[in-house]
């Protein structure tokens, strides 16, 4: 009988933390941009230019991080993975000027693509509050997922799969 109770307590506090949870991110969610992905053209650290409407035959992968944010320096490996196996574009958001970007992106060994938002005009289009943020982008420019906060380098290579199919 008290192992009953026991397991049923444990089912409830699991199911109030995943509601709790789902809330959270449905908040944090609230006013992020859906639908068609606004256009991000600009140059990268690189120089090379950049053009989400461009030339794109499969999804992409746009992910907003930021120097200082200690959740996007847990993420990163995942994001430089992916960043192997698909198209990827990063936007610094208010990370500093572009050689401080550059700077941080040499100390942590990290090769993707980047667009500096010094001032966050791009994430103000895509009404960032808070970072990180993923955007998987169909080569229709559709934003087909939306992750905000830590996303396992698994979850988003799945979510770019589907969006290729």
């Amino acid at each position: 009988m008290k192992l009953n109770k026991k397991y049923y307590r444990w089912l409830a506090e699991i199911t109030l933390i995943l509601i709790i949870i789902t809330a959270a991110r449905m908040w944090m969610q609230r006013d992020i941009v859906s639908g068609i992905a606004p256009n991000v053209s600009a140059k990268t650290l690189t120089g090379q230019h950049f053009d989400l409407y461009q030339d794109k035959n499969r999804p992409i992968l746009v992910h907003f991080w930021a120097s200082w944010c200690p959740v996007c320096k847990l993420e990163q490996s995942n994001i430089q993975n992916i960043s192997h196996d698909y198209p990827v574009i990063t936007i610094a958001m208010q990370s500093g000027n572009d050689e401080e970007v550059k700077q941080f992106m040499k100390e942590e060994g990290l090769t993707f693509k980047v667009i500096n938002d010094e001032l966050g005009i791009i994430s103000q289009r895509y009404n960032i509050r808070g970072v990180p943020v993923s955007f998987v982008v169909d080569k229709d420019n559709k934003i087909d997922f939306i992750e905000v906060g830590y996303t396992t380098e698994l979850g988003l290579k799945i979510r770019m799969w589907w969006a290729g199919l």
